[in-house]
């Protein structure tokens, strides 16, 4: 008898716990893929530009010769990616077709956990962004959703500016 009471006891205080467990609010409708077990994190559908690309050409001098040589500089900024925990944005600086620098313009920033993230995982991003000059990169272990999010976004503005 004790232990069928212990273990009603046990059942409900277990099923209240479980009830009450509070779980990180998603910001679109690519969380419901995840949730469902896929564990892409992203969503299937193509996902709204937010920003189109915007370009300027700059001129360069020769080395020491007199001579102008045209250099372009173009701002590419990519689609935005709602992730499991919140959008992904990326802004990618070409200049004559390399990638000089990337930022990351939008990510998620919901709680604490989401800035140590970011703070330990974008710049890493970064970096293998301009070694690679392309978004054939590895995702970072422990941000992998934002990693999902920044390559798709990065091969986004790429595909904006014909690289």
């Amino acid at each position: 008898m004790k232990r069928a009471i212990l273990t009603i006891v046990g059942t409900v205080a277990g099923l209240v716990l479980l009830l009450s467990f509070k779980t990180h609010q998603a910001s679109s409708s690519g969380a419901a893929g995840a949730a469902a077990g896929t564990g892409s994190g992203t969503d299937s559908g193509a996902a709204a530009p937010s920003a189109g690309s915007s370009e300027s050409a700059g001129t360069g001098t020769g080395s020491g010769t007199g001579k102008t040589t045209k250099s372009t500089t173009r701002t590419v900024t990519g689609n935005t990616i709602d992730t499991r925990w919140g959008p992904v944005q990326v802004q990618v600086t070409l200049k004559d077709g390399k990638i000089t620098k990337v930022q990351a313009i939008q990510l998620p920033s919901e709680n604490p956990r989401d800035r140590e993230i970011n703070n330990f995982a974008v710049p890493q991003l970064d970096q293998e962004t301009l070694s690679a000059q392309n978004a054939q990169i590895d995702a970072v272990s422990g941000a992998t959703y934002t990693s999902e999010g920044y390559i798709r976004s990065l091969q986004s503005a790429l595909d904006k500016a014909g690289k």
